[in-house]
């Protein structure tokens, strides 16, 4: 009302539409834009990068590539590892989204060291399918302890018998994997366990594979929280209103912040249900999760002023996340330069905001395997250093969880990453 939005002004918003209209057109031109979409060998990332062609092609983007990055070939016949990496890798393939399967496609293989450094990338782009034995290496000692399993932490986890695990970090870590192993193990050993998700691309279900005894799943959907959310404006604030004004509210309504505000008040409200049990949140990629937290702060200060109504699960949730006995988050990475610090600024970020993490899990360790490739053995001794860097800079507690043969789909092979011995 009043000629603003949550936006911002709309005198202001409308000066820049013929920006946004030529950013978009630009966008769209094959002339001068060519969009690449990079996709690991993996049926989930797949699965993502289609979802994001398929939006990108109804907004008239349709000047797109496909990288599929990491392609591996093993070495040999007798490293159960190596094939089992590369049977997964054919297999997500073979079975790629149509859309996806008619973009003109480039592969980059997986190689052995880490891609840091103009020389590295400069490799790389030659078209080597590996690279030699790096300094970094012989760095690192072949006697580095690594950590213990994500059973270990579960024990701790467990112990209260309620609260909320929430798993967080970059795209691609694994999150949904380790949240989903830590709810099966959880609802296995008899709590009752909830288990949702905050990610647009979920795959929980996915990853499940099937129903399991004792959990409760879900998804916060943002097109049903902005439906709810919708009506209960209309029937609060516009009750009162003329029909002009009534058509305003509406307009204002269909902006992005209303799935902002919607999202965040099912988070609130699925941190909450942790006082009746265990609920274990697998949150989205790190800039999704801090909107969500920054979000909390903003609400959280505005209780402090004013205590009007606000619902009770949101006046809770900020003190909720700072509470270390209530709520336990857990950061996901992968051993490797990259994933290790953008987790380490998430967790700064974490911090800022009054919240501690609880402990760092890192996934798909080749070095905790006994693979004898040589890639995937150069890439495990690659791996100590930042496992080495986590353990005794970052983190107060940390989990590894080695690379899986078999692939961790379905509750019995979700159970072999967190099981604990009862």
């Amino acid at each position: 009302m009043g000629g603003t939005s949550c936006l911002g002004p709309l005198a202001g918003l409308q000066a820049q539409k013929e920006l946004y209209s030529n950013a978009l057109q630009a966008l769209s031109n094959s002339t001068t834009t060519t969009v690449f979409l990079v996709s690991r060998p993996d049926h989930s990332a797949l699965a993502e990068a289609e979802r994001t062609r398929t939006e990108l092609e109804a907004l008239g983007v349709r000047n797109q590539r496909l990288i599929l990055n990491g392609v591996f070939h093993a070495s040999g016949k007798d490293d159960a590892v190596a094939l089992a990496l590369e049977s997964r890798g054919k297999k997500a393939l073979a079975e790629m989204p149509q859309g996806l399967c008619l973009l003109p496609h480039d592969e980059v293989p997986l190689v052995s060291n880490a891609l840091i450094g103009v020389n590295a990338l400069r490799h790389l782009a030659s078209g080597h399918s590996q690279t030699q034995i790096t300094n970094e290496a012989a760095k690192v000692s072949p006697e580095v302890m690594l950590p213990p399993p994500l059973a270990d932490l579960l024990v701790e986890i467990a112990g209260p018998g309620r609260g909320v695990v929430m798993t967080m970090g970059k795209g691609g870590v694994g999150k949904t994997t380790v949240a989903a192993a830590i709810a099966v193990e959880l609802a296995r050993i008899g709590h009752k366990v909830h288990l949702t998700t905050t990610d647009p691309a979920a795959h929980i279900q996915m990853t499940l594979n099937g129903n399991v005894s004792g959990l409760q799943v879900a998804r916060i959907d943002p097109a049903a929280e902005i439906r709810a959310y919708t009506e209960e404006v209309m029937a609060e604030s516009g009750r009162d209103l003329d029909e002009k004004g009534r058509a305003l509210l509406e307009e204002d309504l269909r902006s992005p912040c209303t799935e902002e505000i919607a999202v965040f008040r099912a988070f609130a409200r699925s941190v909450d249900e942790g006082n009746e049990g265990f609920v274990v949140i697998d949150t989205a990629p790190t800039g999704h999760t801090l909107l969500l937290l920054d979000a909390a702060e903003a609400y959280h200060r505005d209780v402090a002023r004013n205590l009007s109504y606000i619902p009770d699960s949101v006046r809770r949730l900020l003190p909720q996340l700072r509470n270390p006995e209530f709520t336990k988050i857990l950061i996901v990475t992968l051993p490797e330069a990259t994933p290790v610090h953008e987790a380490a600024r998430l967790q700064e970020d974490l911090r800022r905001a009054g919240i501690t993490p609880y402990a760092w899990v890192i996934n798909q360790s080749f070095c905790a395997t006994d693979t004898k490739d040589p890639v995937l053995a150069e890439r495990g001794r690659l791996e100590k250093r930042y496992i080495s860097e986590v353990r005794d800079t970052l983190a107060k507690r940390v989990a590894l969880i080695p690379w899986q043969i078999v692939a961790p789909v379905g509750s019995e092979q979700l159970r072999q990453i967190a099981e604990v011995a009862v």
